[in-house]
């Protein structure tokens, strides 16, 4: 498979995740509020991860010459105060948290593009 194959099918992968990391905020809102917070806990841990690796992307994407306007550091704010959130166990925090900021800014990011600029 060749380098732009790869860089394709990572970006693809990429916009994908976006759309499911939008929906799944709200999910993670929802369950906070019916009180399953075992579950929320777990979605949360996922939602960590993938958040990750959409960091992890950009930053590749960026050393491949392509940019996109999705600003990583905002990623990493979102898991600090999600963090703080859990640790004063203010499940309502958290919930609005996903509800009203995470969830607008990846509903947001999905109509965002990768843009070569090599």
């Amino acid at each position: 498979m060749s380098d732009k194959n790869i860089v394709t099918e990572t970006q693809e992968s990429f916009y994908i995740y976006i759309e499911r990391v939008a929906r799944g905020a709200m999910n993670i809102a929802e369950k906070i509020r019916e009180e399953q917070v075992g579950e929320a806990m777990n979605m949360i841990a996922d939602f960590s991860e993938g958040v990750m690796w959409i960091s992890q992307v950009i930053e590749l994407m960026k050393n491949q010459n392509y940019k996109i306007d999705i600003d990583p550091t905002k990623l990493n704010e979102f898991l600090s105060e999600i963090n703080e959130g859990l640790e004063r166990e203010d499940y309502v925090i958290v919930a609005d948290l996903f509800e009203y900021e995470i969830h607008p800014f990846f509903k947001q990011s999905q109509g965002e593009r990768f843009i070569f600029e090599g």
